[in-house]
């Protein structure tokens, strides 16, 4: 691997970029018919460094805590955990969702 690839140390966000970071992403699909449908993500920390580490506790309780027992096989995040992790990352992770 090469290491001179990337932000060398110190070249980062600071500690303020990061904790008054936030992010509001559009995700826009156009419908066959014409219609369009927006679904919106908003986080209230800096998405690398603030949210990262906040979904990936969150997904990991969700698995242990809130996911049925499944038949075997792989599935995605979003397979298994659906609605229980969006529930727990609008709750405990600073992030919203919407579709309009």
């Amino acid at each position: 691997m090469n290491a001179d690839k990337g932000p060398a140390p110190g070249e980062g966000p600071s500690r303020e970029e990061r904790d008054t970071g936030h992010y509001d992403i559009a995700f826009v699909a156009e419908m066959p018919d014409g219609q369009r449908v927006t679904a919106t993500v908003k986080g209230d920390r800096d998405p690398g460094y603030g949210s990262t580490s906040k979904m990936i506790a969150e997904s990991a309780l969700c698995l242990i805590d809130d996911v049925p027992d499944a038949a075997g096989g792989i599935w995605t995040a979003g397979a298994i955990m659906a609605e229980p992790l969006a529930q727990r990352l609008e709750a405990n992770a600073g992030l919203s969702f919407s579709i309009d």
